[in-house]
Order: structure tokens, then C-alpha cells, then sequence
């Protein structure tokens, strides 16, 4: 994919001022030479793919504030101010993090939308073969982005999948047109997702099954996969769960970052996916180069570049978090190291060098920018893996686990999952490897579980023993204010807006 266009950019140059649905490519292009070729074709796809780079998105918002919210992180004294109400439960319909979430998705959702409306015109203008494979292949991409949008919009700002209520439940605003007259109520849970199981059928029919490579920039059919296994996970559909991660799994286009075999004397496969955000394992990332990246996602964790010395971090890692991690965890070393902090306070403690930053743009000295992994294989082990155990097969979950973390470990890494515990042994895996990748307050939330903090040396007291009860309104985001006051408006709120 190349990069976009200056057509391209000033093509989706949105500003945010009213409702997010009416906020899509025409208002400043005009319709009828939007998409004439499918150069344009592949500009407003790539663009699709740059909106997902932004800081509102997978390299910022999208990203932290689910796990910033959870139980993984407390905020120091002396911090930025950076996510912080959230990190406390203050949250508002006016939260100026979740309205940007809530825009960002939007806003990709207008660009499919422009581009699926385009593409039936278009397509019938072709006559070369190669050409027609070529336009095909990326509207299959543009089902899967439209499907992985909406995907991340059900799972903030609506409740928990439960099959006997999706129907009363509310889900999210369905718009699938650009043109003509856009919905103004939110549809049902069971529609919203729905239409996201639509958008990959139809990208799985069209992207072609045997091209899966590794380290993908753009979305491929493994990726349909397994975005299709995480949805199909939360909605409780067990056995498509388990159907979509063993394809991925057994496809034998990707295999997970060893930790046992080194790229080179220094770096061993595992680091090296983090260091340099290069891995067998990705299915799925957003591509960065040096003239075009996301926003820096572990400043909020760092802060080194306030005087390229000392760090300055707003959240440092919950110590409940870091006893989780055992003997042998190779993971331990590649996310947290200690270090000292510049505060009047001096303290020293693990910070999160997850997201230090890409070497080959720390060389540029540009720190903290780390490319998106939207999809990765260890998270396809444990999906089946939790699967499995709605099912009652603990011992293929146990296999899958110990899969996952051999790799992971030195030595050992073996574990067994029984019907008493097996809830307790996932939950822990999950923030092991997941750790601040945007997954803790949905898990929180499916699993219908509270969390309590426990205060640390040298962080903020107010939210440091926050005790938030399971099923608590605000593990579903509120749907931004603007949205509700937008003229015509019949979005319903969120208990949360309350």
C-alpha cells in the first residue's frame, strides 16, 4: 500500500464539530469524483489505515485508557494530569478521551462507508482481470476495517454480550452508508453485532485464503480470522471462537516470538516484537516509517524525552500486576525495567518499557512510538483456550496455555486448568501477555468481575484504593454528550451518562 495522497489527506481532513456520523468524505469532496480509479480505490483505503494510527486510536486513546481505567496501573504524584479522571472513575459525558475514541471510530467507519458505496460503480468500469482482483482484495479490507471498528465501538460503550438479552440490550449507532439520511437511534446489541459477523463474511469471500504472511501492514484473510475469533469470544459463540483462532493457529503463517531463539547476540525473537515491532507472531499491525507514524503511546508510561534523562512517568505498573508474572517469565524483562523517576519524590521503581519506542526511530530520536499490533497469535491461543473451558476441555485449554508460555518462559512454562480455577488461571494469562494493549476492562466486564487497588509509594491517593464493584455503569463508556445534543438526535444514553 503506498502512501496517501495529498487528495487523499485533505479527502479526510474531518473536524469533529457536530454529530461524528455526519462527518464523512463527501462534505468536502465532491461525490462524483471521490473515486474514479482504483489508485483512489487504494488512497481511501490506506487512508482508512491512517485514521487507525491516530492518538485517538490503536496509538493512544483506543489503546490505554481501557487498561489505564482497570486495575494495572497506578498514577504518580506529580503526573501530567493524562487519563487521570479516568484512571479515578470520574468520568464524564463530556470526557474529551472518550469523545475522541468515540470520533475516531466514526470517522473510519465514514471512510468505508464512502468507499463501499463508491466501489459497485467502479468495479463495473473495469475490464482488466488483475485490475478487478486488485479493487476486490481491498474491499475485502475495507469490510474487515469496517468490522474492526465497529467491533471496538460495541465493546466500550455497550454492556456485555449475553445472549438472552442482545436483543433488549442497546448497541451502537449502525450507519453503513455515506449517502442519504443517517440513523439517529442506536440499534440493538444482537444487530450491532450482527453486522460485524456480515462485514467478515463478506471480507473473508473476498480476500484470498492462501496470501498470509506475517507482519501484515494490511488486513489479510488471517486477520478476518482472527478479529472473527476475539467477537465470536465475546459474544459467547464458543465453538466459532475455537473454529476462526484454530484457523489461524494451524495455518502455519505465523508462529509465535520465542523467546528461545534469537534474532540476534542481544535481542531474542520475543524483545525483538516489541523493540522493534517485527514478529512472526503479528497477523495484523499498523506500519509506521519515519515520515509517517502514530502518536508516542508510552509517553504516558516514560516521559524520557522531558530532559532525556530522568523518566517522568504518569502511571507506573500496580505491583498486583507485576506479582503476577513467575520465575522464567521472559515477558517481565521485555515490558518492565526499573528506573529512576525525576519527581521531587525520587521514586524508583519497574516502568513499563513495553512501548519504549521502535529502535529504528529512537535512532531518529523519536521516543515512545511503537507500531499498533491490533492482531497478534498469542492472543488466538488464548481465546481458544478460554473457549475450551466454556466447553469443559481443560486439558486442550491447559495445552494451549502451555504453548503460549513456553514460549515465553526460560524454563518451565507447563500448567494445567481445572473446572474450580480455570477462570482464575485465564484471567492471569490474559494480563500477562496482554498487558496495556486495551483489553483488562472488557475482560473485567464479559467476566462480570469488580477489581480493587492497593495504594503505592509515591502516587496519587485519590483512586490508589478505588474499589469498583463487578457490573459497575462505568465499565460501559457514555456516549459523548455532542452526540446525544446533536440536532435530531435519538441516541439513547448509557447508564453511565447518567
Amino acid at each position: 500500500m503506498k502512501h496517501i495522497s495529498a487528495k487523499a489527506a485533505i479527502f479526510f481532513s474531518l473536524l469533529m464539530l457536530s454529530s461524528c456520523l455526519d462527518k464523512v468524505p463527501g462534505d468536502y469532496v465532491p461525490v462524483d469524483r471521490g473515486m474514479e480509479t482504483v489508485t483512489d480505490a487504494e488512497e481511501i483505503v490506506n487512508g482508512i489505515y491512517n485514521t487507525f494510527k491516530s492518538g485517538s486510536l490503536y496509538s493512544g486513546r483506543l489503546t490505554l485508557c481501557p487498561d489505564i481505567q482497570a486495575d494495572l496501573v497506578h498514577a504518580v504524584q506529580g503526573n501530567s494530569n493524562t487519563y487521570v479522571n479516568l484512571w479515578q472513575w470520574d468520568i464524564l459525558p463530556g470526557n474529551a478521551d472518550i469523545e475522541a475514541v468515540y470520533a475516531g471510530l466514526y470517522m473510519a467507519i465514514g471512510q468505508c462507508n464512502y468507499y463501499l458505496d463508491r466501489v459497485g460503480a467502479l468495479k463495473e468500469s473495469l475490464t482488466d482481470d488483475t485490475a478487478i482482483l486488485q479493487l476486490d482484495a481491498l474491499t475485502g479490507e475495507t469490510y474487515f476495517c469496517r468490522a474492526l471498528a465497529y467491533s471496538e465501538l460495541i465493546k466500550l460503550f455497550c454492556k456485555p454480550y449475553e445472549p438472552e438479552t442482545a436483543e433488549e440490550d442497546l448497541g451502537v449507532v449502525l450507519a453503513t452508508s455515506y449517502f442519504g439520511t443517517k440513523p439517529s437511534r442506536r440499534a440493538n446489541l444482537k444487530d450491532s453485532y450482527a453486522l460485524v459477523i456480515s462485514d467478515l463474511e463478506k471480507a473473508e469471500a473476498l480476500l484470498d485464503p492462501e496470501d498470509n504472511a506475517y507482519d501484515a501492514v494490511y488486513a489479510k484473510n488471517g486477520a478476518v480470522h482472527a478479529l472473527w475469533a476475539r467477537v465470536a469470544l465475546y459474544m459467547q459463540d464458543w465453538d466459532a471462537a475455537i473454529e476462526h483462532s484454530t484457523e489461524v493457529i494451524e495455518c502455519g503463517a505465523y508462529r509465535l516470538a520465542d523467546c528461545h531463539s534469537n534474532y540476534s547476540s542481544t535481542q531474542t525473537l520475543l524483545k525483538y516484537l516489541w523493540t522493534n515491532d517485527a514478529s512472526y507472531e503479528n497477523i495484523f499491525k499498523l506500519g509506521y516509517t519515519s515520515t509517517s507514524y502514530g502518536s508516542a503511546i508510552g509517553s504516558v508510561f516514560l516521559g524520557f524525552t522531558r530532559d532525556y534523562y530522568y523518566y517522568y512517568p504518569d502511571f507506573v505498573p500496580s505491583q498486583t500486576a507485576l506479582n503476577l508474572y513467575q520465575s522464567g517469565d521472559q515477558r517481565y524483562s521485555c515490558y518492565f525495567s526499573t528506573g529512576q523517576t525525576g519527581y521531587s519524590h525520587k521514586l524508583s521503581c519497574p516502568l513499563l518499557i513495553k512501548y519504549f519506542g521502535n529502535e529504528a526511530l529512537i535512532s531518529l530520536k523519536i521516543y515512545h512510538v511503537s507500531m499498533p499490533k491490533i492482531l497478534r497469535l498469542a492472543e488466538q491461543y488464548l481465546i481458544r483456550a478460554e473457549a475450551y473451558c466454556r466447553k469443559g476441555s481443560y486439558a486442550k485449554a491447559g495445552a494451549d496455555l502451555t504453548t503460549l508460555r513456553k514460549s515465553r518462559f526460560s524454563t518451565g512454562g507447563n500448567v494445567s486448568v481445572s473446572e474450580s480455577e480455570w477462570l482464575d488461571v485465564i484471567s492471569a494469562e490474559r494480563v500477562r501477555e496482554l498487558y496495556m494493549e486495551g483489553f483488562r476492562l472488557q475482560d473485567l466486564k464479559r467476566w462480570h468481575k469488580g477489581f480493587e487497588r492497593t495504594p503505592q509509594t509515591s502516587c496519587v491517593e485519590e483512586g490508589g484504593s478505588l474499589k469498583v464493584a463487578a457490573d459497575d455503569p462505568f465499565f460501559v463508556w457514555p456516549i459523548p454528550r455532542n452526540e446525544l445534543e446533536a440536532p435530531g438526535s435519538e441516541i439513547q444514553p448509557n447508564e453511565s451518562n447518567r
